[in-house]
């Protein structure tokens, strides 16, 4: 669902130029060159829907929250040290040696994916 890439795509572009792969293929039974003019028509308006459903995911606000929530652990300590480029392999070896292991988190992608499933 191409929709469900887009609100990181959006985020992950504020401040660098990057861009996609469109590509259009005929497909099946499809040979002649009008089916792919309408393949890559349709790829391109699916593509303009999602961005627009990405779009009002953002403003809505509920996604960012969530995502702020569950990478938390990299806004101090060992996470943001690691963000940051500041520890070591084997800085992080001698962590994971010191602690526990760690909580299991879930990633409620159930709930995510009805997130989105609300804005399309």
């Amino acid at each position: 669902m191409i929709s469900v890439c887009k609100p990181w795509l959006i985020m992950q572009n504020k401040n660098n130029r990057g861009g996609i792969n469109f590509d259009a293929k005929i497909r099946r039974n499809s040979t002649d060159p009008a089916d792919l003019f309408y393949a890559r028509i349709g790829g391109m308006d699916t593509f303009a829907r999602a961005l627009i459903v990405g779009d009002k995911i953002l403003q809505n606000g509920e996604y960012a929250q969530f995502r702020k929530e569950r990478y938390a652990s990299y806004d101090n300590g060992k996470g943001k040290e690691f963000e940051e480029g500041k520890l070591s392999l084997e800085d992080l070896r001698q962590y994971a040696i010191d602690n526990s292991e760690p909580k299991t988190i879930s990633g409620r992608q159930e709930y995510l994916e009805n997130l989105i499933n609300r804005f399309i």
